[in-house]
């Protein structure tokens, strides 16, 4: 059994804070003052992503942005360290991307340019030749710049077809593809594997029981598990390759997570099933699974103790490697003493930050693919060559960003009024004095999610550049912290969740950190919807607040409005929303109490709103509503519409326009302008 130590130890946060702001002091007060870092360092496009090495090791692809702003398919061949672009739109990027064998990959199309308003979600799907050769489109797409005039439209697969993001076996010219139909409310009906030819595009449907969702193929390629969902059931099934039929391995509630719930993690090449449980554990932990006994182990493999498992496996073509998990940081578990002796090697020689090491399934090079990154440095990607010892940078994500500028993070406990421990994210501009900073209190979204771990991250930094301390807490209701932390959430938005935020925020302040009268509360959906009652519930603890995209009224989530339907499924309303947020008819009292709608007069601090007209999570008569209600009597709010956005901002010039709409309202009520 692997027991997980943390990186960044909780209960050593306390110490370590005032130490590391006593360094940061004196290594750079004598430093001049820099120019700000501009914004299209933290919120351009990335300038390169997603580098996989090709099966047998010998290439390398990765998304490379170019000059226009357009992500194109690159490939390096590891013997001469050649680079070639293999596939490129004129006015699209290549999207994700997968190798199908050792000569061949597969790839998608999306267009960065293009906000939800006026994008048609249907990426279709194409295929290419590691040296940019026999080019062919196998799925429908509707953008015309994408389209291969050489396939006949009857030679493509609709448009609703998917690739399944899982390697496969990387042996042959076929892959798996989804296809996904979709219910009158917009949900998925069922999801439909497909066996698919990238080199003439012939096509073979997998057999399986209806309503399937989800699946997961084995470590040699080929189909072994599927979920299926009816109402609020979920049931993972197998497929036998004794018998070639479908068994049910488990049964559990499809909205919530029960303990007798199994999440499939992977597959072994020995045929062992590693899955996710909770059992009668408040922390879940990676368990073998007996597929002849249908019982999950008695002893877990991985064991993170103060944290849900939450990972993957590291394979290549014969044994299982070792596994990569997240505590506070990415961290991994080596079985294979080569590849544990290799991590020691890169860890010596890029101390300091995350480094984490990809093996090519059938490797014949003695090259590893290192993505490295830390609280301060973005991602990073090299090639180690264990033969020599050396590593090769080939590409930043965001070669701009530097890290001694970069502010330090940390996480830290708080405690809650009841009690409670809240993991709490403090990120430190970089060049600070410690003590009194203004402060941004960033909610993360969700909100039944994990929001952080320690790596670099565009929003926090960029609000640390500025010179504001960020919080960052996990609330109840968060993810990842165990199942009483989760459940502690159900039906608490605007009350106990709410308190939380508030407790870590008073724990800043009482720390010396923060300065009580410079405190701002932000955050996008869920996040939204927690500064909005901050601001309500706790007027003396936060001078302003900023919402993007937020909830302003419970109710609405579930009578929607007849302009625009949102996105959230007939069956997640039906089955999961009452039991997590509440019911309308039986909480209809807590609805309004917890509603900043029916409240908005009560909020006088200084606010920004930002919304997208396209946003089917959260439509925009959330915001227009909110909006026309509070200035009645609030004369200092902003607000912005981003008419073609969706649940986010998808565009560089949107990021660009609302954060610095958001560097200057904190400038003003918080910042310099502020005291």
């Amino acid at each position: 059994m692997c027991k997980a130590s943390l990186f960044r130890g909780v209960s050593a946060c306390r110490q370590i804070l005032p130490l590391m702001l006593t360094l940061i002091v004196f290594a750079q007060a004598t430093q001049a003052a820099d120019a700000p870092i501009p914004l299209t360092a933290f919120f351009g496009n990335p300038g390169v992503s997603g580098a996989k090495l090709s099966p047998d090791g010998k290439r390398l692809a990765m998304l490379v942005n170019n000059e226009s702003g357009h992500d194109q398919l690159g490939v390096i061949d590891l013997a001469d360290n050649a680079i070639k672009v293999v596939a490129t739109f004129r006015d699209a990027d290549v999207g994700y991307f997968e190798w199908v064998n050792n000569g061949r990959l597969v790839y998608d199309s999306r267009d960065k340019t293009t906000a939800p308003g006026k994008e048609r979600y249907a990426p279709g799907l194409f295929a290419v030749n590691a040296d940019g050769s026999v080019r062919r489109q196998l799925v429908e797409t509707f953008d015309p710049w994408v389209k291969d005039a050489t396939v006949l439209e009857r030679e493509k697969m609709p448009w609703n077809t998917y690739l399944l993001r899982q390697p496969g076996a990387q042996d042959s010219d076929w892959v798996y593809v989804m296809t996904v139909n979709f219910s009158r409310d917009e949900g998925i009906d069922e999801v439909r594997l497909v066996r698919l030819n990238t080199l003439n595009g012939a096509n073979e449907t997998v057999k399986a029981p209806r309503w399937t969702r989800q699946w997961w193929l084995d470590a040699k390629g080929r189909p072994a598990l599927v979920t299926t969902v009816e109402d609020n059931r979920e049931v993972l099934h197998y497929l036998d390759p004794k018998t070639g039929q479908w068994r049910k391995l488990a049964d559990s509630d499809a909205f919530l997570r029960s303990e007798d719930a199994l999440t499939p993690v992977g597959f072994a090449p020995d045929g062992t099933l590693y899955v996710s449980s909770y059992g009668k554990r408040d922390k879940s932990a990676l368990f073998a699974y007996d597929l002849g006994a249908g019982k999950v182990a008695a002893t877990p493999l991985v064991d993170l103790e103060q944290y849900d498992f939450s990972g993957e496996l590291v394979l290549d073509a014969t044994r299982l490697l070792g596994v990569r998990y997240t505590i506070d940081t990415e961290a991994v578990a080596w079985f294979d003493p080569a590849m544990k002796k290799a991590q020691e090697a890169v860890d010596k020689l890029l101390p300091g930050r995350v480094n984490a090491l990809s093996v090519a399934v059938r490797s014949i090079t003695p090259f590893l693919l290192v993505e490295s990154w830390s609280d301060r440095q973005p991602p990073v990607f090299m090639l180690y060559n264990r033969d020599t010892g050396k590593l090769t940078k080939v590409g930043e994500s965001r070669p701009a960003i530097a890290a001694a500028r970069m502010g330090p993070q940390a996480l830290v406990q708080a405690t809650a009024r009841d009690g409670r421990t809240i993991p709490t994210w403090v990120t430190l501009p970089a060049r600070t004095s410690g003590k009194k900073l203004p402060m941004v209190v960033l909610v993360h979204g969700g909100p039944y999610v994990r929001g952080n771990d320690w790596r670099w991250n565009a929003d926090s930094q960029f609000l640390a550049s500025r010179g504001y301390v960020v919080l960052e807490p996990e609330y109840r209701g968060s993810t990842g912290y165990g199942a009483a932390h989760f459940h502690g959430g159900w039906k608490q938005w605007g009350l106990a969740m709410q308190d939380d935020i508030a407790d870590a925020t008073r724990w800043a302040i009482a720390e010396g950190i923060a300065d009580p009268q410079r405190i701002c509360i932000a955050g996008a959906s869920y996040g939204g919807y927690a500064t909005l009652m901050g601001l309500i519930r706790d007027p003396q603890l936060y001078r302003c607040g900023i919402d993007w995209a937020g909830v302003t009224d419970i109710e609405l989530m579930y009578t929607g409005h007849w302009s625009r339907a949102d996105d959230l499924s007939g069956a997640y309303k039906r089955y999961g929303m009452p039991k997590l947020i509440g019911d309308p008819v039986q909480d209809a009292a807590q609805f309004a109490a917890t509603s900043p709608l029916k409240q908005a007069a009560r909020i006088t601090q200084p606010l920004l709103l930002a919304y997208g007209g396209a946003d089917q999570r959260v439509p925009l008569y959330h915001g227009r509503k909110f909006y026309d209600a509070v200035r009645q009597t609030n004369k200092n709010v902003e607000w912005v519409v981003y008419q073609e956005e969706g649940h986010g901002w998808t565009l560089v010039e949107t990021r660009l326009d609302f954060w610095g709409r958001v560097e200057k309202f904190l400038q003003k009520h918080i910042g310099q302008g502020g005291q």
